[in-house]
């Protein structure tokens, strides 16, 4: 949900709604409420989805919703109680399993992470999976179990033949940062046509920026904002563009937009974005007076 048109899926939200409500209903509303960063909308959506939910299948994917949007919060105690009581309803729900990792090792609590990342990969090997526990491996130096991981990405990837719009995503972000940059770029490109969201857009901006195009990745990075997209990761995203086309003004607020947004969006990525706004100083008394420092924005848009 919320990786195609957002506009229309918010339609035909509301019509279902309209004609038949129930917990289905509002746990879609939910997830484009969530996609569009009306977070407060889109808890009492799934809040309400999950007490009117039919089976214990049903109520454990709304908590888990609910801890995925906790997540964005930047507050992992409580995404740690939803996708905790999302695995109380339904032990075998996957995608909670990898909740509850991501907001354990926010936490600190990095023995629990890898088991629960190693119990979800096992259960369902999804690229997101496979990339966020890679990914927690590299940081924490372990560099041969990163491998590892990333292997079997770049197999599924190989193999790629239409898994779903989440998975291009994935494959295309782990391409930009652990493989082929170009061949993100490309990935991303026939999806940004196909199916053109503020995930997609900030995605390939991304890669362009990997690839050694960052005016073109910029104008995509604010396409993202621009459909709603405000999420830590998009925001530090966007700093690191702005920074490296010499728009420091810009970049300073992203990437403490990023960091404010949730401190813990990555284990690699959240360590960069501190020391590269560190590295950019403090703002100018009175604010900077040159916005985008040297450099003039880019103008065109996709």
């Amino acid at each position: 949900m919320g990786l195609g048109d957002l506009k229309g899926a918010a339609g035909a939200v509301e019509k279902l709604l309209d004609l038949r409500g129930g917990s289905t209903a509002l746990a879609a509303a939910g997830a484009v409420y969530r996609e569009r960063g009306w977070r407060e909308d889109a808890a009492a959506s799934l809040t309400e989805a999950a007490a009117y939910a039919a089976t214990p299948v049903q109520k454990a994917d709304c908590l888990r919703q609910l801890g995925d949007l906790a997540w964005d919060r930047g507050e992992p105690a409580e995404a740690l109680a939803h996708h905790a009581a999302a695995l109380r309803t339904d032990p075998g729900a996957h995608a909670a399993l990898a909740g509850r990792a991501r907001a354990e090792l926010a936490l600190g609590r990095t023995g629990a992470a890898r088991r629960d990342y190693a119990a979800a990969v096992a259960r369902l090997p999804r690229p997101e999976y496979l990339l966020e526990l890679g990914e927690l491996y590299e940081s924490l130096g372990l560099a041969a179990d990163a491998r590892a991981q990333y292997a079997r990405l770049r197999a599924r990837a190989a193999s790629d033949d239409g898994h779903g719009v989440r998975d291009a995503l994935v494959l295309g972000r782990f391409e930009a940062d652990h493989g082929a940059p170009e061949a993100a770029v490309e990935r991303l490109r026939a999806q940004w046509r196909r199916a053109p969201s503020a995930a997609v857009a900030d995605a390939l901006g991304w890669a362009l920026y990997r690839a050694g195009e960052p005016e073109e990745g910029l104008v995509f990075a604010r396409a993202a904002a621009e459909k709603g997209g405000r999420t830590a990761l998009f925001s530090y995203h966007r700093g690191v563009l702005e920074r490296e086309l010499g728009q420091y003004g810009p970049a300073r607020r992203y990437l403490d937009e990023a960091l404010r947004t949730n401190p813990y969006f990555s284990p690699l990525l959240a360590r960069e974005a501190r020391e590269q706004l560190e590295g950019l100083g403090e703002l100018p008394e009175g604010g900077p007076k040159d916005m985008y420092g040297s450099a003039a924005p880019p103008k065109q848009t996709p």
